[in-house]
């Protein structure tokens, strides 16, 4: 079986929408399996040759049933009557032949003669053949049948000058289109053995393209006008409009011109064509008059026919079937073309009052041509479609919501001019969609925010400002501020606030409204859980609410985290890679000058772990002296979290020791030896810059230090130790000594954490 994709119109289009050569699909691809066509009934100029086999029926006087194969010489044995020459003859001669011999042979016997098993030959298909070759075919086979076998037609031949040649002369031309299109089969000859199929490279062709059944590149054959291609494309759509027909073609100067023509007119359908043309017969997009056009959130949108009165409610007579169920009940617009010079006329209603009131004010009466715009309760604020250009007649049907503003936008300020502003606005602030609207005749503060969609909880009613500019005098900018309450029952209410063009509507939001902060407390606390905070509140208020500390609170231990301190950190940490990344470049440009690769493989597993590090925010707060009162009370923020660990009963070592891990804290080891026990220092290390990362976050150094006093601290359970790694040895890149400690102290602040 072979796909023939010519039933459907749709096929002739290839990707991006280009036209495809008509015809070439039926042929295309090599069928599976090819059964020889031995099932039809045999014609009567079917030419007997040798392989076929004659049978016999013998009955009267003699019954027997005879096979009689025709060998090389064209001959078959009759028993009793000898050869008989039957090839290069019908098989209606040789019937003939065959009952003259048996009646002169056996005396009183009659015979049915049939053909048996038919013979195969062998054919050629050359040219433009998909496959070109020589094929074994049924000696019933036709020209069709053969090209089926050979995979079809290649797009650079032709289809309409398909040659049957034998012995070198050719006895007969396929036209392939007749078969196409019309399902004439009669110049499908029967083939011989040794005939060649030969396809010539295509003629001139012609595209039509537009509102036709089968849009394609045709190939010409003779004199076809322009009536002909409409035909061979299948007639027209239900939509065309053959009297705004283009045809574009090559003039004698190699130069592409582009005809408007009339094809209901006899003169233009029977123009002539050429090859290259390209006939496109355009839409019928609008009709001219009597109509009104329903756009956006209906259930039935399209065009309705006009008459005089009809009124909104004429269209929208019930809710459920006029509007699905998001449609907005409070915002619809009519577009209105006064005429072509002129700007649009925009009004506005509400969709909740034609059905409550019929021939109400609300419920505007139509005119002709009018489009009538209905909105969903999704989102229609900018930004949430893209701009779309300025449509001719008429937009797509799919355009909804904002696209459909959008255009009505676009079409304002296309055709605004100083003595006639663009009529729109803008709203913003707590409403649901903010964004810019055009405004209906004499609009208020009240349509702009019906057609943001309303307002929302958090919009604060006692006051909201109209910002205005206009021109002065003396031509220039000239900005006025009106404010207004929005609540109903005040005389400078929205209702009562006319817009003008360019004016912005600020709807101002409650401070504070339904924001929830919340600080998280978690650990060895009585109550920990998630706490709302208001503003002011400290970490002490805090701790008290949640009921204080339990006995087993490691309060010296305690971590408080800041998301805003993380980001920073975070940005931090992208800066000191991206640096690092820079500087291991160049070192690697230089390696084997001033650095070695011992060097750079330390620097790549620093810039792993820069890579892997995570930002803390944490805050060192001194958690005991908070609570007794010592230090300011800490205000807490949106996202601060408060973490109180049990009472540790280890010290931990990490770095570059031989085996980090972490110890039962003994009061009377030293930081020496502590660090003898995890297998002392590496190879890597820097011993001079050891240092201890206090449970509370706080850092000292052993013996004398600049930074921190109290040298004489001792180790405290729950501190890290930290031996650092030593990059002072690589000179080009002093950097990475401050990214390496910035970097390390993080990743082992986060393991100090993690031994807590």
């Amino acid at each position: 079986m072979v796909d023939t994709p010519l039933s459907d119109p749709s096929r002739t289009r290839g990707p991006g929408d280009e036209l495809q050569p008509f015809g070439y699909e039926l042929f295309a691809g090599r069928p599976t399996t090819f059964a020889p066509v031995t099932e039809i009934p045999l014609p009567s100029l079917y030419i007997v040759g040798p392989g076929d086999v004659i049978k016999l029926q013998l009955y009267g006087n003699v019954n027997r049933s005879l096979e009689l194969p025709v060998t090389r010489d064209g001959t078959i044995q009759l028993e009793e009557a000898g050869p008989v020459v039957v090839a290069g003859q019908t098989f209606e001669q040789v019937r003939q032949v065959l009952e003259r011999r048996v009646r002169e042979t056996y005396l009183g016997t009659e015979a049915s003669i049939t053909l048996g098993e038919l013979r195969s030959m062998r054919v050629f298909v050359l040219g433009e053949a998909r496959h070109p070759g020589s094929y074994t075919v049924s000696s019933l086979s036709t020209m069709t049948n053969a090209l089926l076998v050979s995979g079809g037609v290649k797009t650079s031949g032709s289809l309409r000058q398909v040659q049957l040649k034998r012995q070198g002369e050719v006895i007969g031309t396929l036209d392939l289109y007749q078969l196409l299109l019309a399902g004439d089969t009669s110049s499908d000859q029967r083939l011989q053995s040794g005939d060649t199929l030969f396809i010539p490279p295509v003629g001139d062709t012609v595209a039509v393209d537009g509102e036709v059944q089968r849009p394609a590149i045709y190939e010409l054959k003779g004199n076809e006008t322009l009536a002909d291609m409409v035909a061979m494309a299948g007639g027209y759509k239900r939509d065309a409009a053959p009297a705004h027909s283009q045809l574009e073609r090559v003039d004698e100067r190699r130069r592409r011109t582009l005809e408007t023509l009339d094809l209901t007119r006899a003169y233009s359908q029977q123009q002539p064509v050429r090859e290259g043309d390209r006939l496109t017969i355009n839409s019928l997009q609008t009709l001219t008059d009597g109509f009104v056009h329903i756009r956006g959130e209906a259930e039935r949108p399209g065009k309705r026919q006009w008459r005089p009165g009809m009124r909104l409610s004429d269209l929208l007579q019930e809710r459920r079937s006029a509007l699905p169920e998001d449609a907005d009940l409070n915002y619809g617009l009519i577009v209105r073309e006064l005429n072509h010079q002129q700007p649009l006329q925009i009004l506005q209603f509400s969709p909740s009052e034609i059905f409550r009131s019929p021939g109400s004010e609300q419920d505007l009466q139509l005119q002709e041509r009018d489009q009538i715009l209905l909105f969903s309760q999704q989102d229609r604020s900018e930004g949430s479609a893209a701009p779309v250009p300025v449509p001719g007649d008429q937009a797509p049907p799919e355009l909804t919501g904002r696209e459909l503003l959008n255009e009505v936008l676009a079409r304002l300020d296309q055709q605004a001019t100083p003595a006639r502003p663009v009529r729109a606005a803008s709203v913003a602030g707590a409403v649901r969609y903010p964004g810019r609207y055009p405004l209906g005749e004499g609009a208020t503060a009240r349509e702009l925010i019906a057609a943001a969609g309303g307002l929302q909880d958090s919009a604060l009613t006692l006051e909201a400002e109209v910002v205005r500019s206009s021109v002065s005098e003396g031509g220039e900018a000239d900005t006025e501020l009106l404010r207004f309450a929005l609540f109903q029952g005040v005389e400078d209410g929205a209702g009562e606030i006319r817009l003008h063009s360019y004016d912005r509507l600020l709807i101002k939001s409650v401070p504070g409204f339904a924001e929830r902060e919340v600080i998280t407390l978690e650990g060895e606390l009585r109550f920990p859980g998630e706490y709302s905070i208001r503003p002011g509140d400290t970490l002490t208020d805090l701790i008290e609410r949640a009921g204080g500390f339990t006995q087993r609170a490691f309060m010296e231990g305690a971590v408080f985290s800041r998301e805003r301190l993380r980001q920073l950190e975070q940005e931090r940490m992208a800066v000191a890679e991206q640096r690092l990344r820079r500087d291991l470049l160049g070192l690697q440009l230089t390696a084997g000058e001033e650095t070695s690769r011992e060097d750079l493989v330390l620097l790549q597993g620093l810039l792993q772990e820069v890579q892997g590090a995570e930002p803390l925010g944490r805050l060192v707060i001194d958690l005991v002296g908070l609570e007794k009162g010592r230090l300011d009370g800490l205000e807490v923020l949106d996202g601060d979290h408060l973490r109180v660990p049990r009472r540790p009963q280890s010290v931990s070592v990490f770095g570059e020791v031989q085996f980090a891990s972490s110890h039962l804290y003994d009061p009377g080891l030293s930081v020496t030896d502590y660090l003898d026990r995890s297998g002392g220092f590496t190879a890597q290390s820097d011993e001079q810059r050891v240092y201890i990362i206090r449970a509370d976050g706080s850092v000292w150094r052993p013996r004398s230090s600049r930074w921190f006093a109290g040298g004489g601290e001792q180790i405290r359970p729950g501190d890290t130790i930290v031996a650092p790694i030593k990059v002072d040895r690589i000179n080009q890149l002093q950097l990475a000594t401050n990214i390496s400690q910035i970097f390390s102290n993080l990743a082992v602040s986060a393991a100090a954490l993690r031994s807590l």
